[in-house]
């Protein structure tokens, strides 16, 4: 421990947030860079980088591991040495520097200028533990790679591309159609996770997927930030609302470039050795002999990529296809290309018909639907999708903004057959009766009340006091043409929209205000790195400052941590004259500015004033 903590007391700021960003810990109570080198080398902190280390790194330490066995140092020239011994590749050999520092960067070995190695007893004997139970020996860790076998190829691959093309659309379309359902009305979020039961019946029946698929499909448009989380609620963000005016080429490509982000670098290499051989069988098979300490960890990510690739059109079935080939190689776009070739058309015209719906021959270009949307309601969703156009839908577009006059002449412009007469009759009647039922905020002298709901028709207004479906909004008659809300107008407007009434939303003046339910979460700007760490070493750097030019009180935790762990030192002491002389000391406690230990050699006890104590050391290996 006195080493690491050497080292971490050397490493620039920098460099030291770098390699804790590396390991997992629990820094609450760390005091001091002793309390910091004894957290890292806690067995839970070990296991958490050991188990993510490749197996490159895995055979450098456990050869370091078997060298340093008497606890002492060892060098770069005789690691390259064992692992030669133990059969490794002349280019394992060669990369023994690069390794030996990608270990020290993550504080597992402390590596020094002269090129020598130090492996703290703690790594040491975690590996041991390790090995015991689920890291392969030195040899096995050693030994190349498996060659890879290629078989005879015997699949279609022409229906693969096309099964692979479906998969990706239906994921693109069902990913639009829950942007749309979140946009219109906010998913709630269970206080122990998850969506409400209600949220996930009706965001899957919208999307057209099986409710146990619900989750996966949330969490990747989560993943890509095209829905945000706003307190208890899930809302569509600006970003998703941006992926949803894509055409589909764009939106998959948009998924595929996320899926690609979460892939280490070095399994995107080992999959490319695959080449055209790859399978989702042989994908874990590399990923585990390529991390084989992963564990859980690495199975469950392998699970979300693999099922997140089968979605993405990336393989189909575990076999892989193009697609994925040129995604794994960065080729996102190309491979964008190649997929939306087999994409179902996108079209700019429907049919409007007598019976008020609105039929699309294909995929609506995003625009054309969104307007759509906004006046109609989508009844089916396939290759023909079927909007249906009614008063409550013409009424929701009136309150967003529209008039009869330009929802006709949308309907007009992307009609294939006209606007028949039920339509523009429904869309005139409509228009008149809208603005029949008034929502403004309260008056002060209505307080506590904070909504009031007027209409000039009596009878309506007695209709809404008796509504059962507004009872969630307790509306209040106070006189013949008033009603009034405890809750927010934008509530009370959406609920009477809801149920279907003619209602627009006004100010103090009378004047109708145009109100939007379709509410966008602001993506935050991007922030630095978690500061957890940051804020660690402002506390720790701040105090070592502090500590600077004493380096008694750096000596003393050097002590204090050599009697906690029981550990035997080199103590060189300062002795009249000028001279120094080193004694083998197992400090016992450090107080009042003076040492209390046991001297190895003679065998008695010895206290030493701190100010006499010139340097101290780990002991020789053989005491």
């Amino acid at each position: 421990m006195l080493e690491l903590a050497a080292r971490l007391r050397s490493l620039p700021r920098d460099d030291l947030g770098a390699a804790l960003a590396t390991r997992e810990f629990e820094g609450s109570g760390v005091r001091d860079l002793f309390d910091l080198a004894e957290v890292l080398l806690a067995p839970d902190s070990l296991d958490h980088v050991l188990s993510r280390l490749d197996r490159p790194r895995l055979a450098v330490l456990a050869a370091t591991a078997s060298l340093t066995a008497d606890h002492t140092d060892t060098t770069i020239e005789a690691i390259a040495a064992e692992l030669g011994r133990l059969g490794a590749s002349p280019e394992l050999r060669a990369a023994v520097p690069g390794l030996i520092g990608r270990l020290a960067d993550s504080l597992l070995v402390v590596s020094h200028d002269d090129e020598r190695v130090h492996l703290p007893l703690a790594v040491g004997a975690r590996l041991a533990v390790r090995t015991e139970r689920d890291i392969p020996s030195a040899a096995e860790l050693a030994a190349p790679a498996p060659p890879v076998l290629v078989g005879v190829d015997d699949v279609d691959r022409t229906l693969l591309e096309r099964r692979a093309a479906e998969a990706a659309y239906a994921t693109v379309a069902a990913t639009a159609e829950l942007l749309a359902a979140v946009g219109a009305q906010p998913a709630r979020e269970l206080a122990k996770g998850g969506l409400t039961l209600p949220d996930s019946k009706r965001l899957s029946e919208a999307c057209g997927v099986d409710l146990d698929a619900l989750p996966r499909l949330f969490h990747r448009a989560d993943e890509a930030g095209l829905v945000l989380r706003d307190g208890a609620y899930w809302l569509e963000s600006d970003i998703g609302a941006e992926w949803s005016q894509l055409g589909s080429a764009d939106r998959w490509q948009r998924l595929a470039e996320q899926w690609l982000a979460r892939i280490p670098p070095s399994l995107r290499e080992l999959v490319a050795r695959r080449s055209e051989s790859i399978s989702a069988t042989d994908l874990r098979d590399d990923v585990r002999w390529l991390y084989p300490a992963g564990g859980k960890w690495l199975d469950d990510g392998l699970d979300r990529l693999v099922d997140d690739a089968e979605a993405l059109g990336l393989a189909v079935a575990g076999e892989p296809v193009a697609s994925g080939r040129l995604v794994l190689t960065g080729e996102v776009a190309a491979a964008a290309a190649e997929l939306s070739a087999h994409f179902p058309a996108q079209v700019a015209k429907v049919y409007v018909q007598h019976d008020l719906t609105v039929v699309s021959p294909g995929p609506l270009e995003p625009v054309i639907d969104a307007r759509l949307r906004g006046i109609a309601d989508v009844e089916g969703r396939d290759l023909a999708s079927t909007y249906r156009v009614s008063a409550a839908s013409v009424n929701r577009g009136l309150a967003a903004g529209e008039t009869a006059e330009s929802i006709l002449e949308f309907l007009g412009g992307i009609s294939l057959t006209g606007i028949p007469q039920p339509v523009a009759y429904l869309v005139a009647e409509a228009s008149r009766r809208f603005g029949s039922v008034r929502v403004a905020a309260a008056d002060e002298a209505d307080l506590p009340a904070r909504t009031m709901v007027r209409s000039d028709d009596e009878q309506l207004i007695g209709t809404l006091a008796v509504d059962q479906t507004l009872n969630a909004v307790g509306l209040r008659l106070v006189g013949p043409h008033r009603l009034l809300s405890r809750f927010a107008p934008d509530v009370v407007f959406w609920a009477l929209a809801d149920a279907k009434y003619p209602v627009a939303a006004e100010d103090h003046d009378g004047t109708i205000i145009r109100l939007h339910r379709h509410h966008l979460a602001q993506s935050p700007a991007p922030q630095p790195a978690a500061d957890q760490v940051a804020a660690l070493l402002d506390r720790l750097l701040a105090k070592h400052d502090d500590d600077a030019t004493d380096e008694v009180a750096w000596l003393a935790r050097q002590l204090e941590a050599a009697a906690r762990s029981k550990e035997t030192l080199t103590v060189t002491v300062r002795m009249p004259g000028g001279t120094t002389a080193d004694y083998l000391l197992a400090p016992a406690s450090v107080a009042n500015g003076r040492l209390r230990a046991r001297d190895r050699k003679a065998d008695i006890e010895r206290t030493l004033p701190l100010s006499a104590i010139a340097a101290v050391a780990p002991a020789p290996s053989n005491v």
